[in-house]
C-alpha cells in the first residue's frame, strides 16, 4: 500500500525504541544546530513529531523522517517523543525522505520582516538582550542581527513597502548606512524616492557605497578630521543606462535583478519552478534559498 494510504497513528514513542534509517541521504547532521534544537526542544518540546515505522518483531521504530529531532530530543533529556506510525514500502521511503526536506511548497519561511518582528516580540519579554539571545540559543549580536528588519526607520520602511527597494536585505544595509553616514543615507534615499515607476534599489548598491564608506573611516583614522565623502552616483533615468554606469548597475528595472549573472539561468528557473517564484528574479530565489537552508538547519526543516 502506497504511503498516501496508508492512516498514520499517532503515539507517544520511547527514544529508546527508535532507530535511524541507515540509507537517509542525509548522512552528516551539524553538531552546533543540533545543540540549538536540542535547546528549544528543553523548552517548549518536540513541536512536530516523527514519523516511523510499525514496530518491528523486536519492538523497535525505524525512522522514516526526523531524525535530527530524534537526536536533538535525546540530547535535550527527553524520554518519550510525538510519532506518527505510518507503513512505508522501501521503494518509497527516499521519495518520503526527499519531499519532506525540500518543502515542496508545503512550507514556506516567513518573510524576514515578520521573523524580525516575531524574534522581537518575544526578545522584549526579557529583562535583557543578552537573556534574550540565550533563550533562542544565540548571543547578543545575533540577536541585533535577527531582529535588523524590526528595527528600520520610517523613511526606509515606507521605501520597502512602496518597492523601492529590492528587499529586506538592502533596506537593513540601508539603515546600517544611516548608522554610519546619516547624510549620505538621505542623499541616497532621496535620489530612492525619485526612481520611476519599476526601477527599485539594488543591495549590492547600498553595499558598495557602505563599503566605500568604510574604506574612507580607515583611511581617516589617523587624521584628526575624516575623509570628506565622495558624492554619490546620481539615479539613473532608467535601468538601461544603469547597466552602463561604473557603479555596477546599482538599479533594478521591475522585480527583474539587473547585471551579469554568474549563475546558469537554466539553473535559476528550475530552482525558482521548485520554490514557486517567478524564474526571472534570482534575488528572490536566493533569498528564499537561504530562509530554506537556515530553516533546514532548525526545527521545521529537520529530517
Amino acid at each position: 500500500m502506497a504511503f498516501k494510504e496508508n492512516t498514520p497513528q499517532f503515539q507517544m514513542v520511547d527514544v529508546a525504541l527508535i532507530e535511524p534509517d541507515p540509507a537517509h541521504p542525509r548522512q552528516h547532521i551539524d553538531e552546533t544546530s543540533l545543540r540549538s534544537l536540542a535547546n528549544s526542544i528543553q523548552k517548549k518540546g518536540l513541536i512536530h513529531p516523527l514519523v516511523v515505522q510499525p514496530a518491528n518483531a523486536a519492538g523497535r521504530h525505524t525512522l522514516i523522517v526526523g531524525e535530527r529531532r530524534w537526536r536533538a530530543a535525546v540530547m535535550a533529556g527527553e524520554k518519550t517523543v510525538p510519532a506518527l506510525i505510518r507503513s512505508c514500502e522501501p521503494a518509497e521511503v527516499l521519495e518520503i525522505q526527499v519531499s519532506e526536506n525540500l518543502g515542496l511548497g508545503l512550507r514556506t519561511a516567513l518573510e524576514p520582516r515578520d521573523m524580525a518582528n516575531a524574534i522581537q516580540a518575544i526578545a522584549e519579554r526579557f529583562g535583557t538582550r543578552e537573556a534574550a539571545a540565550e533563550y533562542f540559543g544565540g548571543t547578543p549580536a545575533w540577536l541585533k542581527q535577527a531582529t535588523a528588519a524590526a528595527n528600520l526607520s520610517p523613511k526606509i520602511t515606507a521605501l520597502l513597502d512602496s518597492g523601492k527597494i529590492s528587499s529586506t536585505g538592502a533596506a537593513i544595509q540601508l539603515e546600517k548606512l544611516a548608522q554610519k553616514n546619516e547624510a549620505k543615507a538621505d542623499s541616497l534615499i532621496s535620489q530612492v524616492e525619485q526612481l520611476p515607476e519599476g526601477e527599485k534599489l539594488a543591495k549590492r548598491t547600498v553595499e558598495k557605497v557602505l563599503s566605500e564608506e568604510g574604506g574612507r573611516r580607515k583611511k581617516g583614522a589617523g587624521s584628526e578630521g575624516e575623509a570628506v565623502p565622495e558624492s554619490l552616483p546620481a539615479a539613473p533615468a532608467s535601468a538601461a543606462t544603469a547597466r552602463d554606469n561604473a557603479a555596477g548597475v546599482p538599479w533594478e528595472e521591475g522585480e527583474a535583478v539587473s547585471g551579469r549573472s554568474r549563475i546558469n539561468p537554466g539553473k535559476v528557473k528550475m530552482v525558482a519552478t521548485i520554490l514557486g517564484l517567478a524564474d526571472d528574479d534570482e534575488e528572490a530565489v536566493l533569498a528564499r534559498l537561504i530562509d530554506e537552508f537556515l530553516a533546514l538547519k532548525g526545527e521545521a526543516g529537520a529530517r
